[in-house]
């Protein structure tokens, strides 16, 4: 099993770690709501090494790229990052990638269960331009500091960290401690906030940094718990529940990711197709009665027959409400229609709402 570079310090402190593609990482530390309530109220530090970090180099690496990804990647400029996906011939999604145009090359960053096959992909489709795709996951780390109070602490701890980004760019900053940091501003929980990327031999001191420059600021150490709850919270897809090979980025709700009038990408004619005849599901929000979780394919019903199956769910420590996204008849998707959802033996009442639950 793969470990972070900051495996030591989250057994030292208490983290429950779990398997989670391939990776040895923190579910939590103390407790999933506590961690959730400290990123929507001050802040916190996520280990997120496990996902994947793919370079591409080369003279045809921006025509290589955008004939794979939705978005236009000519019209980036260097410090741009744009949210895209990688699709099959069929529209069908193998991953949603955040795409980071640097100076001298471009940088893929995408979920850690599906890195082989990105890059599997890359090498296949490569043919005889001179693109070179290297792996850097394994020899750095990966950090994402989220919460309203993100960019103070992220001042404190270096004074060479850029804290003026704009959403969805980028930089690379030289410390004398850490050495070279790329630190950008996306974020997946709805909060403000930045991701650090360092060599893996500055991760731990780059780490307990960052910590104590929030110690007195209401920072926590985060698992990948409450960056579930937070993410669902915010409507933001997850790849293996509202993302997968079989369903295409127009029926997720994705449209601001692709750019069907750019380049001609894979899955661009199956897009064009499914855009002007709509497949009959589509993505919603749900919020349910009660407390009850809706579980992963869960049936979602109308009128006693099945409309749908939930994606993923949870109670939001921020609503007090039990919540979660689904993929409905797209005739039954108006807000506050009402729907049913199968949980166990009993059906428990439910209406769609418009996405994201939370918004800052």
């Amino acid at each position: 099993m793969l470990q972070s570079p900051l495996s030591a310090w989250h057994q030292n402190h208490n983290a429950r770690l779990v398997e989670f593609a391939g990776w040895d990482m923190p579910l939590q530390y103390t407790s999933i709501v506590e961690e959730h309530n400290a990123v929507r109220s001050y802040a916190g530090l996520f280990d997120v090494s496990h996902m994947g970090r793919i370079h591409v180099t080369g003279s045809d690496a921006e025509p290589c790229l955008d004939s794979l990804l939705t978005c236009n990647a000519a019209a980036m400029k260097p410090g741009r990052i744009r949210y895209a996906l990688i699709c099959r011939e069929d529209g069908g999604i193998l991953d949603d990638v955040l795409v980071c145009r640097n100076t001298h090359d471009w940088q893929l960053v995408v979920n850690a269960a599906n890195r082989d096959t990105i890059l599997n992909w890359l090498h296949n489709h490569i043919g005889q331009r001179d693109v070179c795709v290297s792996d850097r996951t394994c020899e750095t780390a990966m950090f994402a500091l989220q919460g309203p109070l993100s960019t103070e602490i992220l001042a404190r701890c270096d004074s060479t960290f850029l804290t003026t980004l704009r959403r969805y760019t980028g930089t690379e900053c030289v410390s004398s401690r850490f050495g070279k940091v790329s630190i950008s501003r996306t974020g997946y929980t709805g909060e403000d906030g930045y991701e650090l990327i360092a060599e893996a031999d500055h991760a731990v001191s780059l780490w307990q940094s960052l910590m104590e420059a929030g110690s007195d600021r209401g920072l926590v150490a985060a698992g990948l718990g409450c960056r579930n709850t937070l993410r669902l919270e915010a409507g933001m897809p997850l790849y293996g529940a509202e993302l997968t090979d079989q369903i295409d980025p127009l029926t997720a709700g994705l449209n601001f990711a692709v750019q069907l009038d750019a380049a001609d990408f894979i899955g661009r004619n199956s897009l064009l197709s499914i855009r002007d005849n709509p497949r009959p599901d589509k993505r919603v929000g749900l919020i349910l009665d009660g407390r009850r979780i809706a579980r992963e394919l869960c049936p979602v019903l109308h009128a006693g027959q099945q409309a749908g199956y939930v994606t993923s769910g949870t109670f939001s420590p921020t609503l007090q409400k039990s919540i979660a996204m689904a993929m409905v008849n797209r005739e039954l998707t108006a807000s506050d229609q009402e729907l049913q959802v199968a949980l166990r033996n009993s059906m428990v009442s439910a209406r769609v709402t418009a996405l994201p639950f939370y918004e800052r």
